[in-house]
């Protein structure tokens, strides 16, 4: 009987002693936020420069190749 109580006891002990505490997770407090007020216009940008232009039917120095995409399709009628 003795031997009982003593090991119910320990294992009680152990099965307690076992059991998962809570973490506790402090949450800090949001960061303030900056709001962005816009400032007035500046001035308008100098005009662009345009390139040297070729001349028609002659091809160019460079070996850039443009492609344009072909038109969109018209909509279809219903």
């Amino acid at each position: 009987m003795k031997h009982t109580v003593l090991a119910s006891a320990l294992f009680a002990a152990i099965m307690l002693s076992a059991c998962e505490k809570p973490t506790v997770i402090n949450v800090p407090a949001p960061a303030p936020t900056t709001v962005v007020v816009p400032g007035p216009a500046g001035a308008p940008g100098a005009p662009g420069v345009d390139g040297a232009k070729g001349e028609p039917g002659k091809p160019g120095d460079s070996t850039t190749v443009i492609v344009t995409p072909p038109p969109a399709p018209p909509a279809p009628r219903n």
